[in-house]
């Protein structure tokens, strides 16, 4: 239905495309970025995160107004939760960065970030803008508004109320006043990387929320705010504003934002915050001339397209090829470069598509590597009676040219080969931002012209030179790689360009639990034929490997090969790292190679750092058989079998009372009770398994949205409480109790290194028959101690916590394996006497 969603607002949009489908718009589709053509003017709506954004608001200034909308993310997201699958942190921020585009492909925005990380949830902006360092951060928004040059800005947030949300969400609204008042300051000591630019006003997306109650809002003071109906049906799209806000917002999967498509009349609400008030309370580009007589030359240019827009054949768009390239011609001449290359990416699309002009670029091959050749298959099509001439193709970044003098006649395909040289110097296609190591709050990024560009910029491009009705126009196109899956058909890929060979070792964390030797298997992987070198590993002066090196061949691109090292611990405990590198002919190589293949973004090759941990961990265990039942996705199932646990995940059909009695505990993965919806038939078969004996523990769940009556068999509240700071002050409340002693003696020392944060969505009430064991408190706060429950059922142990094993375990955190493993152990201390203090 929704036929790739307004596909001609985002193909005219300018949105990064790469990988997807190309987009063949319609004829109503074409008049509606004619009409988005003959506006001049922008807004910039700026939030903290993905899926902060207001979809109805970028939706409604880029599909109504015309308006060229962005949305400025200060973060990628990286320190959300994932329910598509097990990607935490910068891999969950390469996806949710896809998910934010996909959304504005959808409603038409465009996408920018700056270099913040989403470190976790902060509770006041001044922790947070300490950790981001505000003042680069600041250079990034005042560098993207500089670039993106909006009339009007947006906050998501209020600045004025620090502490009462994330801090990240505040931080976000005090950077973007900030930078206001800084982007049109020529002393300002940022990037320089473009002209300063004043923004004529910015406001606040307020709403009843805001105000505690719709009847709070309904009393406060308007006078400042403009209110805007959002609800608009199109019927030349046949959908409302908000069924396109809807599918926008639908794109965040992971992290469970589906919504509802709605129809109707729907207000939304901004409060000016600073700059000029519209005299005109109906429009918000009042006092700004949004037509072409804003830019010197452009009346001409705007006489011509409004007669285009006027005259809009839909029956045929061809119709109006000359006088655009009557503009077109216009537009390359301006001396103003904003515009000029602005409407100029614009009207080339509006021209390929009235033409039905199809160009292409395919790869024979999804990933090569510098200094080597690929074959390219082009295809060019017009299909319009409009003389059209490949002249020639510009193959970058080499600058080379092939002489074609092609001319292209109505609905006759033209197809040919070329072969491509990717030069030595070919910079890597995988994420910019993930080039170089990082901080917490920080991502580093070298090349400062990147700074607010959701991807990495593709070198290999095809220009086509072309005459329509004998006027010049050039046209790129990014190579692409596709093929057909029998299922699916016709599938996209970006083509990438990736180092000639990368290692990764599968296991990011090894667990040594004793003085044994593992065997470490590194996996190399070849992107050439006939690859020949050695592989060895860099590791920690109290550890030992074996061998120091070994030699390999690889006959086949795309092959890979497992070699094998003895790593043998030291015999105390210590946390390291261990790096593979690989030598070719004097080079060496030390990247692995990670791909993340979801149906709703493309394909993704991620470059990152090859290393792995490696922990001689002084830890004992009781039992050695775990059954796990997955909620949104978690990788402690991989940590608990790198200590030696048999685990087995069950699904909904292994959940009976005969087959759980086979395990000495049964675990509950992150927010289980939040997304299986037949939780609520198989709960009490697990509280049947306590009554009779066995250990269960529940992992954290939202309060939101839980699909099972009580998540306890006693009462049980749950909260949105949470500490944030990962080196929160923790206290044990009953030092003598079995689960801090048996088998391994739990202090304080062993919450020394976690990461991120304590963690999240404690209970905040609940019965008598629950013991809490820990207290702990971010800074300024009462202590909480709902994080670790514990609570005899039956002749069984049920445990709550909502401590953060899925981010301790998986980055080998020694304290929590063993309080983990005290939690499975419960109750299997018959006839030994507990450690006292």
């Amino acid at each position: 239905m929704q036929k790739l969603l307004l596909s001609i607002i985002i193909i005219f949009s300018f949105v990064s495309l790469s990988a997807q489908k190309p987009i063949k718009p319609d004829a109503s589709e074409i008049y509606q970025s004619i009409k988005k053509l003959n506006f001049l003017g922008s807004v910039l709506y700026i939030a903290a995160h993905p899926d902060d954004e207001n979809t109805q608001l970028i939706s409604y200034f880029s599909n109504d107004v015309k308006a060229r909308t962005g949305y400025l993310s200060i973060t990628r997201g990286d320190g959300g939760q994932n329910l598509i699958g097990t990607e935490l942190q910068e891999l969950l921020g390469v996806i949710r960065t896809q998910e934010l585009l996909a959304a504005r492909r959808t409603d038409g925005g465009e996408q920018f970030f700056t270099r913040a990380i989403d470190f976790g949830y902060s509770k006041h902006p001044d922790e947070t803008l300490d950790i981001w360092n505000k003042d680069e951060v600041l250079k990034d928004v005042v560098t993207i508004i500089r670039k993106f040059k909006p009339d009007v800005i947006i906050n998501r947030f209020d600045h004025r109320t620090p502490g009462t949300t994330h801090g990240q969400h505040t931080s976000s609204a005090i950077l973007s006043l900030e930078a206001f008042d800084l982007v049109n300051d020529v002393n300002y000591k940022g990037y320089n990387l473009y002209e300063p630019w004043q923004p004529k006003r910015i406001f606040f997306n307020t709403s009843w929320w805001f105000y505690g109650s719709e009847e709070n809002f309904e009393k406060a003071d308007k006078s400042k705010m403009l209110s805007f109906d959002v609800g608009n049906y199109y019927p030349l799209l046949g959908m409302s504003n908000n069924e396109i806000a809807s599918s926008s917002r639908s794109q965040h999967r992971s992290q469970g934002f589906g919504s509802t498509g709605s129809r109707g009349s729907r207000m939304e609400y901004i409060e000016l915050i600073n700059g000029s008030m519209p005299a005109d309370k109906n429009n918000i580009f009042d006092g700004i001339d949004t037509s072409w007589n804003r830019i010197n030359g452009g009346k001409a240019i705007g006489e011509i397209l409004w007669k285009v827009e006027k005259d809009f054949n839909f029956k045929d768009p061809s119709a109006s090829i000359s006088n655009l390239m009557k503009a077109y011609q216009l537009i390359s001449n301006l001396k103003d470069d904003y515009w000029k290359n602005l409407k100029l990416r614009q009207i080339e699309n509006i021209i390929m598509a009235c033409t039905g002009l199809y160009l292409e670029v395919v790869a024979e091959q999804a990933i090569s590597s510098p200094n080597s050749s690929i074959k390219l298959n082009i295809e060019a099509i017009n299909r319009s009676d409009q003389p059209i001439k490949l002249k020639r193709i510009i193959i970058k970044p080499s600058g080379a040219n092939i002489q074609k003098d092609l001319i292209l006649k109505n609905n006759i395909n033209n197809e040919f080969n070329l072969d491509y040289f990717i030069n030595k110097n070919t910079k890597f296609t995988s994420p910019y931002w993930l080039n170089k190591i990082w901080t917490l709050g920080m991502y580093d990024v070298e090349e400062k012209e990147n700074i607010g560009n959701p991807e990495t910029l593709r070198e290999a491009k095809i220009y086509f030179d072309l005459s329509i009705n004998g006027i010049d126009i050039s046209i790129s196109k990014e190579v692409v790689y596709k093929y057909n899956d029998p299922v699916k058909g016709e599938v996209y890929q970006p083509f990438e360009i990736l180092p000639e060979v990368t290692a990764h070792i599968a296991d990011k964390v090894n667990i040594f639990e004793d003085n044994s030797s593992k065997d470490i298997p590194v996996i190399v992987k070849s992107l050439k034929d006939s690859l020949k070198g050695n592989v060895s590993l860099c590791y920690p002066t109290d550890w030992k490997v074996s061998p120091d090196k070994i030699d390999f061949a690889i006959d086949q691109k795309g092959a890979e090969s497992t070699f094998i090292f003895t790593v043998t611990p030291p015999k105390e405990q210590s946390i390291g790292k261990i790096s593979p590198m690989v030598a070719i002919n004097g080079n060496s190589f030390v990247k692995e190679l990670v791909e993340i293949d979801y149906d709703h973004i493309p394909k993704q090759s991620v470059l990152l750092q090859s290393e792995v941990k490696v922990v001689r961990l002084n830890i004992e265990k009781k039992g050695t058989s775990i059954g796990y039942i997955q909620g949104a996705g978690d990788n402690i199932p991989v940590s608990l079998k790198q200590i030696g646990y048999n685990v087995v995940e069950l699904n909904d059909n292994d959940i009976s009372l005969e087959k759980l009695q086979e395990f000495d505990a049964i675990i509950l993965g992150i927010r289980a009770y939040n997304v299986d919806d037949r939780a609520k038939y198989y709960q009490q078969e697990l509280h049947n398994y306590v009554n009779d004996g066995g250990t269960l523990i529940v992992q954290y769940n939202t309060s939101r949205g839980v699909k099972v009556d009580q998540v306890a068999p006693y009462n049980l509240k749950l909260s949105r409480d949470r500490v944030v700071e990962e080196d929160a002050k923790v206290t044990i409340l009953d030092p003598d109790h079995e689960l801090m002693n048996y088998p391994n003696k739990i202090t304080e020392n062993d919450f020394d290194g976690w990461i991120q944060e304590r963690g999240l969505y404690f209970p905040d009430e609940w019965g008598s028959e629950f013991t809490p064991l820990l207290a702990m408190n971010d800074k300024g706060e009462e202590p909480k101690k709902g994080s670790l429950l514990i609570a005899n059922y039956g002749k069984g142990h049920f445990i709550y916590t909502g401590l953060s094993f899925f981010r301790e375990l998986p980055e080998g955190v020694p304290g929590a394996f063993r309080l983990f493993a005290n939690m499975i152990s419960v109750g299997k201390n018959a006839g030994q006497e507990l450690i006292k203090n």
